[in-house]
């Protein structure tokens, strides 16, 4: 059974683009049968055409974005509930802006290796993201570092559902076989290996 001290946990999954947060988090996110965001759907419309550009954005133009997803964090937090969000969180200083003074928020970091996540990105037509900016995401890339507390780094693995496995087992967030599975908000999906 789930603990009722992770009752309010909320969850950050975050990485480069291509290293498969919005799948990962989706996917824990209707295991848990916890409401998810994408912070895709945080950026202003000047972020999301500048990236479209091929431009990266600069630390001034990231700082509206981590304040929006804060926000959607600590109200969550502000009524005791559950959370999992997608956000990149490259470098050090985004990680603790969103961690510091949460103790209720742990951040799973997903590690993917470069030609993994380029392969992914030419595969997904249509996203905002150009994949040119890839490489300017690796260079702007801050590890997560050991004396990092609240942030879990875990290697990407070929299924999704192995990689949700290893984040639960390792948030301590019940068993598999606890899981609630989908809810109807977050349509049909597979829990965990199948």
């Amino acid at each position: 059974m789930i603990d009722g001290a992770v009752v309010a946990m909320i969850v950050i999954v975050a990485g480069v683009s291509g290293s498969g947060k919005t799948t990962v988090g989706g996917l824990l996110s209707a295991c848990l049968g916890w409401p998810f965001v994408d912070s895709d759907s945080l950026h202003s419309r000047s972020n999301i055409e500048k990236m479209a550009s091929g431009v990266p954005l600069t630390d001034e133009d990231r700082e509206p974005w981590l304040a929006a997803i804060a926000a959607w964090i600590d109200a969550r937090r502000a009524c005791g509930a559950p959370g999992v969000v997608a956000c990149s969180a490259l470098k050090r200083k985004y990680r603790a802006a969103l961690l510091d003074g949460r103790p209720s928020v742990r951040m799973v970091f997903l590690l993917i290796d470069p030609d993994v996540a380029a392969s992914r990105l030419a595969a997904r037509p249509g996203h905002f993201f150009s994949a040119e900016l890839l490489n300017s995401q690796f260079a702007a890339l801050e590890p997560p570092s050991a004396d990092e507390p609240g942030v879990m780094p875990v290697p990407v693995r070929d299924r999704p559902n192995d990689t949700v496995d290893e984040i639960m087992g390792g948030l301590g967030i019940g068993s598999r076989d606890d899981r609630p599975g989908p809810t109807a908000a977050s349509g049909p999906t597979t829990c965990g290996r199948t």
